[in-house]
């Protein structure tokens, strides 16, 4: 090998190394999931109401 090829073999081999040298870092399954609600919360739906049942039988 000349000179040349043995300085471009070699700076392309630290180049090499710079990039693909180590794993990248690891990403946590926790951090990989967003949780969001399928619906907004709706208070009045939520709502109990004790005497709703006299208004639903008797009227």
């Amino acid at each position: 090998m000349t000179p040349e090829k043995t300085e471009l073999s070699n700076a392309a081999e630290t180049v090499r190394r710079a990039r693909f040298g180590r794993l990248p870092e690891r990403v946590r399954p926790e951090d990989m999931v967003e949780e969001t609600p399928a619906t907004t919360p709706d208070p009045a739906r939520d709502a109990y109401s004790s005497d709703e049942w006299l208004a639903r039988t008797c009227l």
